[in-house]
């Protein structure tokens, strides 16, 4: 299409956002960065969610927040407009509030025990959503897990519900369960780093009703970042959460080795479990998708004993969702 073509052309240009006066303040490093409000950064990533940020925008702004790092009102900011992209579910019935468990890693080394914890939470009665990425290069995902153990992902709120009301735990990809912060989570491919949505999806909370969402992190101002995000953020009504550090970036417990976890109800924080040194259980768990799952099968069948952290975890959880 020539020039003139071009101008004389009547499909209507996408609508801008403009964008760069907060890139201005959020990209001048580390130690000359200003932070956004609330407002703004609500704003901001409402717009990004839209389409309405240029490319060349989106990845300044993408590099710069990965730079200064995210503060409370950001990252609040962000999850208004993030929950605000997706329609909520509501989860069935139960003498258990919801609980949520982001799963965005997978892992490496150890075996992925993810789906254990969330197939025993279920077990119990409590309606348990596992939400993440199906697929991650070099790591084994806890939707391959699920897989092998024939638990079906939940691609639509329906099938979610017949999960819930057979007892299943339900894994919903991102991309059934938020799409647009699935297009997001797919620019790591192109920048070949993570952004705040990352940060985003697993924090969220993706019920209508209260519910009890388990978050991680893997680097230690992460952890005094969200610590402030739920003591003084986050709406009571919303429900509780608990906080730990990740085991390879998913929030389950680590069999080697017991981590502190935080409770947050009503924007207080009360420790449930104290960090402890490493032991020396070494559990023989075959780290691949078909082996974890026949590891799991064999625990949930009663032929191996439930890790003792994994245990203490779950019972926690149970105590912390029951409806009083």
């Amino acid at each position: 299409m020539s020039q003139t073509e071009l101008k004389n052309s009547t499909v209507a240009p996408r609508p801008s956002y403009p964008t760069a006066h907060f890139i201005k303040e959020i990209g001048r490093g580390v130690k000359g960065a200003r932070s956004l409000s609330f407002t703004d950064a609500r704003d901001l990533y409402q717009a990004i969610i839209d389409g309405r940020v240029g490319d060349l925008e989106l990845g300044a702004i993408l590099i710069a927040m990965r730079i200064k790092g995210e503060t409370v009102d950001e990252i609040a900011g962000f999850l208004h407009a993030a929950e605000s992209s997706f329609t909520l579910l509501q989860a069935p019935a139960a003498k258990f509030a919801p609980i949520v468990i982001p799963s965005y890693n997978g892992a490496r080394r150890a075996a992925n025990l993810t789906p254990l914890l969330a197939t025993l939470l279920a077990q119990a009665g409590a309606p348990v959503l596992v939400h993440g990425v199906v697929h991650d290069s070099g790591r084994v995902t806890s939707a391959e897990i699920f897989a092998a153990m024939d638990i079906q992902q939940s691609a639509t709120r329906e099938q979610a519900q017949s999960q819930w009301q057979h007892g299943l735990p339900v894994f919903m990809p991102i991309e059934n369960l938020a799409p647009r912060l699935a297009q997001l989570l797919d620019l790591r491919k192109i920048l070949g780093l993570r952004n705040s949505t990352h940060t985003l999806v697993k924090i969220m909370q993706p019920f209508a009703q209260p519910a009890l969402r388990m978050t991680s992190y893997t680097h230690p101002e992460y952890a005094a970042m969200l610590t402030q995000f739920f003591q003084q953020v986050v709406d009571p009504e919303r429900g509780d959460a608990l906080l730990m550090r990740a085991t390879e970036g998913e929030t389950v417990a680590n069999t080697k080795k017991v981590q502190q976890i935080d409770w947050f109800h009503a924007h207080t924080k009360t420790t449930l479990v104290q960090a402890q040194e490493s032991s020396d259980v070494v559990l023989a768990i075959p780290p691949d998708a078909q082996g974890t799952a026949d590891w799991i099968k064999s625990v949930l069948a009663g032929k191996q004993p439930v890790p003792d952290n994994i245990a203490q975890q779950v019972q926690h959880c149970l105590t912390v969702a029951k409806h009083k």
